[in-house]
């Protein structure tokens, strides 16, 4: 499935800190840490800013990495 923002929500803001939660539904955990998954909220999202996702096979956190265009992710850990 592809990423859907009424499945997105601020957990938490400070300092220009951001804590996402992310309900992914049918999704499982490689599709949501994939590059460009995030791209429709590129525009909310911010380096550094954290993503915890609960995925149809379950939880994972992760780090928003700045890129040109394309919204990344990589594993907490």
């Amino acid at each position: 499935m592809a990423f859907a923002i009424r499945n997105m929500s601020v957990l938490a803001y400070a300092n220009g800190f951001t804590l996402w939660h992310y309900k992914a539904a049918a999704d499982d955990q490689i599709t949501v840490a994939a590059p460009a998954f995030f791209d429709d909220a590129g525009d909310m999202l911010a380096s550094g800013d954290m993503v915890m996702v609960s995925a149809k096979d379950g939880g994972r956190m992760l780090c928003v990495v700045a890129d040109q265009g394309t919204v990344h992710t990589a594993p907490l850990g």
